[in-house]
């Protein structure tokens, strides 16, 4: 026994300085004058409770004192997910694994240094009827309450931010109340275009968002915000020729699941998709510069673009999303990735959009990549993802932040765009992937 409680805090005391040693060197500062925080000044959560039934159901956490907080639903499958800052979670041993009413189970964890998230399982579609912190009264200590009620799939999407809204089809549960599908659009993604609008749609992807940073240099600046500029100013760019309609996967902070980002694509009928992202090399790994150009492919081109798509492809984790049980519209994608046409046309848009970059922007000693990415997987629509530069080395990060740099790079994006569809019309007359 004493040999096995020896063990049990030798193993606490390596934990404390893994975590000590993490938060010192990656955790934000918090409220309290930009000082990095310690494992002592994280709000304790000590306790966990459900309540109610399949009409309503009440969560509640007891703290060691107020938090600021966002709540926020998921769909397919349906989810509530509450995002914090830094918790330290002293609950009891498997609490969430059983469930209550409208809420199927919970997990909850850091989802970053000085983030934390709590993501509820539903059973079926309800709506956040009330969601609050309350102090301590009573010889009650502070409290996040989040109450659920049972609500109708349609309400539910409504409910969805915009970039979030999925397909909308009457789940099996609500067939009875909804026998004809009802499509909910985001506000991001306007509708395709009616039958007189002949203009190519192009869908830009800025990566990640929401409580997915991305990587981040030490400088704390965050990819999600380098790529959101970026796309924003390519969209006025490529809006500004009257040639295009372009669509946004996402305009402002929000989490767009991988699955979406596609989904949106292939609503549109999209002509082109371009994901943009930032890199970053882990440290003692070596340094490495300049923008990279990737396409889909099955087997990866080398070891960085298998890193890469890997680390890419689990973005979804945290925003919650279920990786083990894909959306049937996911599983057709991977099986019609022997679309040869369509990987076709995103190699000829990858080489043209190296051949324009390079004339404004430092490229990769290998510009030309392809791995996995789970973002580039429609079947029907040229897609490729750009790594504008590494995070990780300076002067990339210079020019990641530079106005006069991003201005020069978005104009040879817009270029090639140009030469592409010329190309493409020049050879209208030769198989396509279809509209």
């Amino acid at each position: 026994m004493a040999s096995r409680a020896n063990r049990h805090v030798l193993l606490g005391c390596v934990l404390l300085c893994a975590a000590a040693f993490f938060y010192s060197r990656f955790a934000v500062g918090g409220a309290g004058g930009g000082q990095s925080p310690t494992a002592s000044n994280f709000p304790v959560a000590s306790d966990a409770r459900l309540a109610g039934d399949g009409k309503q159901t009440r969560f509640i956490l007891d703290l060691d004192q107020p938090i600021s907080f966002h709540a926020f639903p998921l769909a397919d499958p349906y989810r509530v997910v509450v995002d914090f800052p830094q918790v330290s979670f002293r609950l009891p041993p498997g609490i969430g694994t059983a469930g209550r009413g409208l809420i199927r189970a919970f997990r909850y964890g850091l989802v970053m240094p000085g983030g934390s998230r709590i993501v509820f399982d539903l059973t079926g579609p309800a709506r956040i009827a009330n969601a609050s912190v309350l102090e301590a009264a009573n010889g009650q200590p502070p409290r996040l309450v989040l109450e659920l009620e049972e609500t109708d799939r349609a309400t539910f999407v409504q409910s969805l931010s915009a970039e979030s809204r999925p397909e909308l089809r009457p789940a099996t549960a609500d067939a009875k109340e909804s026998a004809t599908p009802v499509v909910a659009k985001a506000e991001s993604a306007p509708g395709p275009a009616g039958p007189g609008d002949l203009h190519p749609v192009i869908v830009i992807d800025p990566g990640h968002g929401g409580p997915d940073n991305g990587t981040q240099s030490g400088s704390e600046i965050m990819e999600k915000n380098l790529v959101l500029d970026f796309a924003l100013a390519l969209r006025d760019r490529i809006e500004k020729s009257g040639k295009y309609r372009v669509v946004m996967t996402r305009n402002d902070d929000t989490f767009v699941p991988l699955d979406e980002r596609v989904r949106i694509a292939r609503n549109q009928s999209a002509a082109l998709f371009v994901s943009i992202h930032a890199d970053a090399l882990p440290r003692r790994e070596g340094d490495a510069q300049g923008a990279t150009i990737y396409t889909l492919s099955d087997r990866a081109s080398d070891a960085e673009a298998e890193r890469l798509a890997e680390a890419e492809n689990k973005a979804d984790a945290i925003g919650g999303v279920n990786l083990t049980e894909e959306p049937t519209e996911v599983a057709d994608i991977l099986i019609d990735l022997a679309q040869r046409e369509t990987r076709t046309f995103s190699n000829r848009f990858a080489r043209i959009l190296m051949g324009e970059m390079k004339t404004t922007t430092r490229m990769h000693k290998h510009p030309l990549k392809s791995a996995g990415f789970r973002v580039l997987k429609a079947p029907d629509v040229p897609s490729v993802l750009v790594e504008l530069g590494y995070v990780s080395n300076k002067e990339d990060l210079e020019h990641l932040v530079s106005e006069n740099w991003r201005s020069r790079t978005v104009g040879s994006v817009a270029h090639a765009v140009d030469a592409f569809f010329a190309k493409r019309l020049a050879t209208a007359g030769q198989t396509e992937p279809k509209r």
